[in-house]
């Protein structure tokens, strides 16, 4: 099997998701134990404002994980990377029995498609030695009213993973994910304008608190490191204890805010 490829000054990281939230953290994480990042995102401008802000050897580029063609063109350009992250997410809640096909096929574009279509193109393009990680989430193993989509994405996610990780490893590339619990990030802003929502979900948090993407980023960089050099296909469950407890009811707590809105 191959070694570790790259020293400390010379590796370089893509985030794709960059531009804000667990990925723009991880960037700078990354950034600051001496690779060399390029931050991806569908957000260019906001990609190329992350990379200002974090200066030095950072740079950005613009990346749909929804088109293989975008996808495509990334890797080319960034040819031997030796670290990818895939932060890239997005949710529509919805119960299923009124949930717009739409919306399904979106998340499912972007949550599972789009993590497909990182590992296949960085498999073709990348170090071999590196790391892949990808940001699945708490919603891959543990189910939440509203959320059908997302969680179908996302444990579909693990698998995909497990089967990259399998492939790879004749090259040394080594597959992992990690699953979040509530972070605060704008990808979850939104709930805390469900009224009980984040206390609820905080009340099923052994830890009793939301995380920080600053948490998710260290684990993204170790799994990157060769601490991490004999893991692969595997999933870091990161999420304060939520997994041991249950999802909040997201469709009753909208519901409820409904209800009590109407006239």
């Amino acid at each position: 099997m191959n070694a570790i490829v790259g020293t400390p000054d010379k590796r370089s990281a893509l985030v794709i998701g960059g531009a804000s939230g667990i990925g723009f953290a991880t960037a700078r994480t990354l950034a600051a134990e001496g690779y060399r990042v390029v931050i991806a995102d569908v957000n260019e401008e906001g990609a190329r404002e992350a990379a200002a802000r974090l200066g030095g050897e950072v740079t950005a580029i613009a990346m749909d994980v929804t088109d293989e063609a975008s996808v495509q063109r990334g890797f080319e350009a960034e040819q031997g990377v030796h670290a990818v992250v895939d932060c890239a997410g997005l949710s529509m809640p919805g119960a299923l029995t009124e949930l717009e096909l739409a919306h399904w096929r979106t998340t499912i574009d972007v949550c599972l498609t789009g993590t497909f279509l990182v590992i296949k193109h960085a498999g073709r393009q990348m170090a071999d030695g590196g790391s892949i990680t990808c940001i699945a989430s708490l919603n891959a193993r543990q189910p939440g009213t509203g959320l059908a989509a997302y969680c179908a994405a996302k444990a579909g996610v693990l698998m995909l993973v497990q089967v990259a990780a399998l492939e790879l490893a004749e090259r040394g590339i080594r597959v992992n994910a990690i699953s979040p619990g509530l972070v605060d990030t704008p990808l979850v802003a939104g709930a805390a304008l469900v009224p009980g929502l984040i206390e609820e979900y905080l009340e099923n948090t052994p830890l009793g608190r939301s995380g920080r993407p600053e948490e998710i980023a260290d684990a993204v960089a170790f799994l990157a490191s060769s601490r991490a050099g004999w893991m692969t296909g595997s999933t870091i469950d990161l999420n304060g204890g939520a997994h041991l407890r249950r999802y909040p009811d997201v469709v009753g707590r909208v519901k409820a805010m409904m209800e009590q809105a109407a006239p």
